[in-house]
């Protein structure tokens, strides 16, 4: 088959155009692929589920045994330990769970930090 000459350049243009439309739609127009999209969504989601557990984290330590003891101990311990001061107390370990999550044991730190008692 033969292509008619004057057909080449608009293929060649159709074929530059659907280039630079990919290349300024995944820059500047925040076109995402599948992946992309599925990271975020995931994120998100792991996000708003500690930001509504962290409430029940606090109220978990407010239900311990010395909360005022226990809020000053944690305002002693380093920022970057208080996380794991939260999961060794239990206070973020959920109902039904065995084991305490760390994202939400961070949370639930960093919320206790502006706790008045």
């Amino acid at each position: 088959m033969k292509m008619p000459p004057e057909l080449k350049p608009a293929l060649q243009g159709a074929a530059a155009g659907a280039i630079v439309l990919a290349i300024i739609g995944f820059t500047w127009g925040g076109w995402v692929t599948k992946g992309t999209a599925d990271a975020r969504a995931s994120l998100l989601a792991r996000n708003e589920v500690v930001a509504a557990l962290t409430p029940i984290c606090v109220e978990n330590f407010r239900r311990s045994e010395d909360p005022a003891a226990s809020l000053t101990e944690l305002k002693k311990t380093d920022s970057w330990r208080q996380g794991s001061y939260v999961e060794k107390a239990g206070w973020a370990t959920m109902p039904g769970s065995e084991a305490p999550d760390s994202t939400l044991a961070r949370a639930c730190a960093e919320k206790l930090g502006d706790l008045k008692l």
